[in-house]
Parts: structure tokens; C-alpha cells; sequence
């Protein structure tokens, strides 16, 4: 019987064979490897084969596709030998294969379902080399490497790599368990030469390397964290343990605890508070401290800890004190102290410390503020202030709630907390110039603030309990009445306080702002003196308002030139004195006044550092006035006239302008009037043309062949308001008659159609600024003649009030036959 030889199966491999296509990665021959098919097409491949010789190409697709075809597989796969197959319960089969070799297909024979495909089996180009016998020790040696510092390889992996002797099989077994993009993968396998293949799978050694260690790092990284964060934990379980047997506080949480505890404990809260401070208490208690609501609890607590809880004690000041207190912060006012002095009277008639709520209004540089200080100094009472200028968000007012990230309680809650008392005085500045917005409206938020009958339990978004806020006395202050809400301004008091006249400002200068301005300057009282014409000066030259505020710029300006002057030659007497010391000293006797002795160097002689402020002095530190004296406001010519204005600034004197032009009948106003005073001024016109014809026999023709031009000067300034009618219907009949009204005459009053003069408010402000206009003659409404006793006598001092009931009572005053 012949000898038969035994042929590997990697030499009977046929020509053509079905091809699986491989979705994942490549499988490289010399692997023996489980593979999960699904695809119905490729199942049908693998069952073709088992029933005959079980041999099947295994080819990675280009792109996934459901569908696959040849001109979406590589041109390079492995032949494989399927040794076992097991069918799944969703109709796939879960196969084990032996790869046996590398092929290239020559040719497709089926192109879809199934492929099938002629192959021609590749060989690997061996080079028997120390090169790759080298490149083979250094594969092993730094897989080896790999393998020891990852868990993922397996002991069995290690074996397998230690025991397969051929190089080129070496390179594919590690290319196949590197962690290597599919294309790489794929670029190994086609490559034929066994130490070209190494080379590169050694490239991807060295890659998996670095990436070990990177890994190593940071997991050694997260190790020490976690070994500080467990040791910091011990030792602080250790400390507790310590302090406990000490009997000390254990932590900062019970420690914030106890704290809590031991001040809620001091406060007499109602039964809602009470059972919601207990409950945020136990559960802050319960709170892990590194959690996030921990810190918002926390704050929480506080702000309620902070708060002035118990009821105030009773008011105790004395009613002389607190007018002496008025008088010696206040020059003028009389009535306004007054009021207040009343208010509080009140409060202690009735032993009452409930809040009241005032409201200044007047312009700015009047002592609103200031007046508030007072009145807190009078009763003995914390004082906090805050502006709601521009502010458009009601949460400034009642809070954010507590969900939001931030959140604070209101600027009420927020002055409790600092002045830490339930009774003190608040001052809400520019009430009348808060915004609305999608935030809200604060001057809604500001009715519960403001109501007696709300505030007592007022309720913060932040804190969310009731809080009785009754016991503030609330002043707020305003330049007009006209942007507060009607039933914002029903809830308080107002009083008013006028601008001041020249004699009041000089006073004040004298009490007030001229002591201060020197300290702020660093100047002493004797170094400087004023007399009374030159604060008379900077009152009509450069502080024409109806407050005091660029007065003291004015003092101030002056008074930084002068310590600038000071200094300056402080600093030449010493430069002089200490060039003296150092060269020849002079011959007695022939020192100057003004030089440094050597023996006191740098000593400023007196006559420096005193000075008398003159007119002279002043417009050389301040620059010409911009008020000359010589510009009052007149009606020196026909179709002139001087009128009076309420402003928020105060009162003004306010120019009306008429003329005439040949030509078509018509009537043009400018001077960026309102519709309040356009309409004014028709009346007017209507009235004028009416009596022009009747009284003064004015022919109507005239009307016919003349443009009439009515304006009032500052264009650019806008002017509105029910107190100009008089005055625009007299100059227009001043025009038509070609007469000048009489002089220093000013006049206020609304003109109805039938020639009534209806009555105006703001007459006090309005006379202060007659009195800066020098007029002599006011014409106002009979029923404003009940006003004329709330304005001061100094005020009213040279000027003659004509209370006029019509028209025609005017023009016999300002215009007579």
C-alpha cells in the first residue's frame, strides 16, 4: 500500500469562494475567533458551506450597507474554515472559524446574494534577517509590556503570542487585538511583506503605549484625590470623635446650628413663622454641607436670624429737641418744619409707633434728603436710604424667590437687616421716576409697602413670611407729583418744599455750605472770608436754580483753586528756604515778607494764607457769570409778555413772544409747546381777536391781511402746562394794540373761552422765581388767593399780588387805556 502524505488545508484551498462581507473590523489568517452573523443573505452563505467544505472569504466592507455587493468590499480578505456553527433564535447563526489565509479577488462570479468571487491566495514575502528576527523580540518584548499594565488581555492571549514561531503570523495576531482603526487594520493585511507589516504594527505598539501612560497618569491622578478626599475624611471623623468627648462644638454645620437655634430662640415669632423656621432649621440640620441647598438654606436662616423680629420699644423724644434739631440742619423751611414738627406731635400724643409716610416733593438742591436725616436725628432712629430712580423691576422691591440662583430679599428686608431694628426711618429717593417693564412695576410692588392697613404683614418673594413693617416711618421724596401713580400718592403725606430765594441761599451759604466746603477742601474758617455781595454774586451769577446744589459746586470750585494756591507757594517758600540754608544767607534785615527765614524753612508767611473773596476774586476762579445782572426777563417791546412757570426744577419766568406778517389770515406756535398749551394758546387767540374787535375797536379786516406768530423762547426746551393762557392772550392783544404792557409785570393764570381766569397750582415756587426775576407786580387767579398765606413774608417782600377774576381785569392792569 502506498504512502500517503498529509497536505495542510491552507494548500487545498479552492479557486473561487462565497464571500461574507464584515461590517466591523478585517480578521487577519492564524486567528480562531467566534463571528455573529444576522444578515439573511450571508446566513444562506454560511449554511451553503457548512454542507459542503466549510470554507468561506471573509472581506471588510467599504461602507456599511444592508445590501451589500463586490464594489463594496476590499480587494484583500482572509479565507476561513468553519469549525462550528450554532443557530440563533432571531434566525442568525453564531459560527467559530479558522482563518487560514490572505487572498485578493481576481474576479466576482456572482456579484450579490450571495457573492461569490474567483481569489487568488496571497503569500507573505519573507526575509529571513536579523532585521525581523529583531523587529519579531522587540514585538514580543513591548507586547509583553502591554499586556502586563492592561487587564483586558488575557492570560491565554499571552500564551498564544509567546507561542506562535512564525514573524509575519506574529504581527497579524497583536494588528488583530491592537485597539486600531478599522482602515489601518485593513492596510496591515495587505501588506505582504512580513517586516514592512511589522514595522508598522510596532508604530501601533508604541501608540497603545503612550495611551497607557496618559491613562496611567490620570488614573493616578484620581487615586490621590480620592486617597486625600477618604484621608480628609477620617481625620474629620476623628476630630468629631475628639471634640465629642471634649464635649466641644463638633463641626461648622452644628456649629451654625446651635447658632441658629440658640438666636430663634431670643425672637417671639407668630405661630406660621415659627413653624417654618423649625421646619428650615431641621432641615438644614439633615443637609449634607457639600450639597448645593446647603449654602441656600444657609443664607436663608441668616437673612431670618438678622431680622429685627420683636416689637419695637416705645418713642421717647422731645418735641423742642426735634424742632431745635430742624432748625439747627435747616435754614428756612418754616413750613415745612412746621408740618413735620405737627406729625410728630402726633406720634407722641397718640404713644403710637406705627410708621407714617411723608413725601417731599420739591426741586432738586432743596434739602429733601437732608431734611429725612433730620427728622431720623429728631426721633433717635436709624436712618436708611435708597433710590428707586429708573428702577424697573418689582423684585427690587419684594424680592426674587428663593428658587432662582442668586436670589435676595428686597431693598426693605435688606435695610431691616442692616439697621437691625424694627422702628427706624426710611427714605425712598426719586419716587417719581421709576420704570415699567416685563419685570414688573414697582410702583405697584411699593402700594403693599405704603399701606398701613397691607403693612403690617408684609410679605418679602425671599423670605416669604409674614413681616410687620408698619413700625418704618417712611419718607420719600420726588421733584413733581406728576409721574406718581394716583393711588401711590393717595397713601401719603405730602409737603412741599419751594426752591429759595437769594436772601435764603445767601444764609444757607453762611450756616451751611461754606463751613463745609472749607473742610472739604482741607482750608480752616480763618482762611477764607465772604462777604455778603460776593455770595450775592454767586447766587445770581452762577446759581440761578431753585436749590442750593451748584451753589456749593460753585464754593467748592473756588475753594480747590484756593488750596491749589496754597500748596503751590507752601512748596516755593520751602524750595526758597532750603536754597537759602544751603548758599550764603543774606544780611540781616533784607528778607522779604513773603521769603522762608532759614531758621524755619518752608514756613508760609500769613498774608498767603488768607483771602478775601471778592467779586473780582470770583469771576477770575468761576469765569464770567452765566447769569449777567443785566439780563431780567422783560417785555421792553408790543407782543411781549412775562409769564410764570411751575417746573421741576422750581419756578421760572417764562417769555411770551407775538408778531405779525403781512399777507394770508393765519396762526403759527412754536417753541416746542404740549397740547395743554397749544390749545391755551387757540383759546387765547380766539379771545384776543374777539376783544381786539369789540373793546379796542380793531378792524377785523386786520385779522384778514396778517400772519399772527406766537412763540415762546428755548425752542429746544419742552413746555406744557394750564397757567400760560393769560399770558399769550395779552401779548397777542399787546401786539394788536402796538403797546408795551407794563413794566416789571408778570402774571400767572388759565384763560377759559368767556374771559374766566381759572386757578393754578405751584404759585409759591412761581412767586421765589419772580422775586429772582425782580418783578414787582403778580397777577394771579382770584381763588389762588388762599395760597398767598402759605408763602413767607420775606418771600412776598416788595412784590404786589393782583388777584384777577377776567380777562378784562388783566389788560386794565397790564394794559391800560
Amino acid at each position: 500500500m502506498p504512502e500517503q502524505s498529509v497536505v495542510p488545508i491552507d494548500q487545498m484551498l479552492p479557486p473561487k469562494l462565497p464571500l461574507v462581507a464584515l461590517m466591523g473590523r478585517p480578521i487577519f489568517p492564524g486567528i480562531f475567533t467566534p463571528i455573529m452573523i444576522g444578515n439573511p443573505p450571508d446566513v444562506k452563505v454560511i449554511d451553503d458551506a457548512v454542507a459542503g467544505d466549510g470554507l468561506i472569504g471573509l472581506v471588510m466592507l467599504m461602507n456599511e450597507t444592508d445590501t451589500p455587493a463586490i464594489g463594496d468590499l476590499y480587494k484583500v480578505g482572509t479565507a476561513a474554515k468553519i469549525v462550528k456553527k450554532i443557530n440563533l433564535p432571531d434566525g442568525g447563526v453564531n459560527i467559530f472559524i479558522s482563518t487560514l489565509k490572505r487572498f485578493r479577488i481576481k474576479k466576482a462570479l456572482n456579484p450579490a446574494n450571495p457573492i461569490v468571487a474567483a481569489v487568488a491566495y496571497l503569500e507573505d514575502e519573507e526575509d529571513n534577517t536579523s532585521e525581523v528576527k529583531a523587529l519579531t523580540r522587540a514585538l514580543i518584548s513591548e507586547m509583553k509590556q502591554i499586556s502586563e499594565n492592561n487587564p483586558l488581555f488575557s492570560e491565554e492571549m499571552r500564551l498564544n503570542m509567546i507561542n506562535i514561531d512564525h514573524p509575519g503570523k506574529i504581527a497579524d495576531f497583536i494588528a488583530s487585538i491592537l485597539n486600531i482603526d478599522k482602515a489601518e487594520q485593513q492596510k496591515i493585511l495587505e501588506v505582504l511583506n512580513v517586516r514592512k507589516r511589522m514595522e508598522q504594527v510596532l508604530v501601533f505598539i508604541k501608540k497603545e503605549q503612550e495611551l497607557l501612560r496618559i491613562q496611567k497618569k490620570i488614573q493616578k491622578e484620581i487615586n490621590e484625590k480620592i486617597e486625600k478626599s477618604q484621608r480628609d475624611y477620617f481625620l474629620k471623623e476623628e476630630l468629631k470623635a475628639i471634640k465629642t468627648e471634649l464635649g466641644m462644638t463638633t463641626d461648622a454645620k452644628s456649629s451654625e446650628y446651635q447658632r441658629f437655634k440658640e438666636k430663634f430662640s431670643a425672637f417671639t415669632f407668630e405661630k406660621e413663622v415659627e413653624e417654618a423656621v423649625e421646619q428650615e432649621l431641621e432641615k438644614f440640620n439633615l443637609m449634607d454641607p457639600n450639597s448645593a441647598e446647603f449654602t441656600v438654606t444657609r443664607n436663608y436662616l441668616d437673612v431670618i436670624v438678622n431680622l429685627p423680629w420683636n416689637n419695637p420699644e416705645p418713642e421717647n423724644f422731645d418735641l423742642a429737641r426735634a424742632r431745635d434739631i430742624l432748625e439747627e440742619d435747616h435754614y428756612g423751611l418754616k413750613d415745612v418744619k412746621n408740618r413735620i414738627v405737627e406729625y410728630l406731635a402726633v406720634r407722641k400724643l397718640r404713644k403710637d409707633t406705627k410708621g407714617s409716610i411723608i413725601c417731599l416733593v420739591g426741586p432738586p438742591g432743596v434739602g429733601k434728603t437732608s431734611v429725612g436725616k433730620s427728622i431720623a436725628r429728631a426721633l433717635g432712629k436709624q436712618f436708611f436710604r435708597f433710590s428707586v430712580g429708573g428702577m424697573r423691576d418689582e423684585a427690587e422691591i419684594k424680592g426674587h424667590r428663593r428658587t432662582y440662583i442668586g436670589a435676595m430679599p428686597g431693598k426693605i428686608i435688606q435695610g431691616l437687616k442692616i439697621v437691625k431694628t424694627k422702628a427706624p426711618v426710611f427714605m425712598i429717593d426719586e419716587i417719581d421716576k421709576m420704570g415699567v417693564s416685563f419685570q414688573g412695576d414697582p410702583a405697584s410692588a411699593l402700594l403693599e409697602v405704603l399701606d398701613p392697613e397691607q403693612n403690617n404683614s408684609f410679605r418679602d418673594h425671599y423670605l416669604d413670611l409674614p413681616f410687620d413693617i408698619s413700625h418704618i416711618f417712611f419718607i420719600v421724596t420726588a421733584n413733581t407729583l406728576d409721574t406718581i401713580p394716583p393711588p401711590l400718592l393717595d397713601r401719603m403725606e405730602v409737603i412741599q418744599l419751594p426752591g429759595y430765594i437769594d436772601k435764603e441761599k445767601i444764609e444757607i451759604a453762611k450756616r451751611y455750605l461754606v463751613p463745609k466746603s472749607l473742610e472739604k477742601n482741607g482750608l480752616k474758617k480763618n482762611q477764607v472770608r465772604y462777604s455778603l455781595q460776593s455770595l450775592l454774586h454767586i447766587a445770581n451769577g452762577y446759581a440761578r436754580e431753585a436749590g442750593v446744589r451748584n451753589f456749593e459746586k460753585n464754593l467748592d470750585k473756588i475753594h480747590r483753586k484756593l488750596a491749589k494756591q496754597i500748596v503751590e507757594s507752601e512748596e516755593l517758600s520751602a524750595k526758597n528756604g532750603k536754597d537759602q540754608v544751603e548758599g550764603t544767607p543774606q544780611a540781616e534785615g533784607t528778607q522779604t515778607e513773603n521769603a522762608a527765614t532759614p531758621e524755619r524753612p518752608g514756613k508760609t508767611p500769613k498774608a498767603l494764607n488768607k483771602f478775601i473773596i471778592d467779586k473780582k476774586l470770583i469771576e477770575k476762579h468761576l469765569g464770567k457769570p452765566l447769569f449777567p445782572e443785566e439780563i431780567v426777563k422783560r417785555a421792553d417791546r408790543p407782543g411781549m409778555s412775562v409769564g410764570l412757570a411751575w417746573t421741576s426744577m422750581g419756578g421760572d419766568t417764562l417769555v411770551i413772544e407775538a408778531t405779525s406778517v403781512a399777507g394770508k389770515e393765519g396762526f403759527t406756535l412754536t417753541g416746542k409747546m404740549g397740547d395743554t398749551m397749544k390749545e391755551s394758546a387757540a383759546i387765547a387767540m380766539t379771545l384776543a381777536r374777539k376783544l381786539g374787535v369789540e373793546r379796542y375797536g380793531i378792524d377785523a379786516a386786520w385779522f384778514e391781511k396778517n400772519h399772527l406768530h406766537l412763540h415762546i423762547p428755548e425752542g429746544a426746551t419742552p413746555k406744557d402746562g394750564p397757567s400760560a393762557g393769560i399770558t399769550m392772550a395779552t401779548a397777542l392783544l399787546s401786539l394788536i394794540r402796538n403797546k408795551v404792557i407794563t413794566d416789571r409785570l408778570v402774571m400767572t393764570g388759565e384763560l377759559s373761552l368767556t374771559g374766566l381766569v381759572l386757578p393754578i397750582g405751584g404759585l409759591k415756587e412761581k412767586t421765589i422765581a419772580a422775586q429772582r426775576n425782580k418783578a414787582r407786580h403778580i397777577i394771579i387767579p382770584k381763588q389762588n388767593l388762599r395760597d398767598l398765606d402759605e408763602i413767607p413774608d420775606h418771600v412776598k417782600k416788595g412784590i404786589e399780588f393782583h388777584p384777577v377774576e377776567r380777562f378784562e381785569e388783566v389788560l386794565t392792569l397790564a394794559l391800560p387805556d
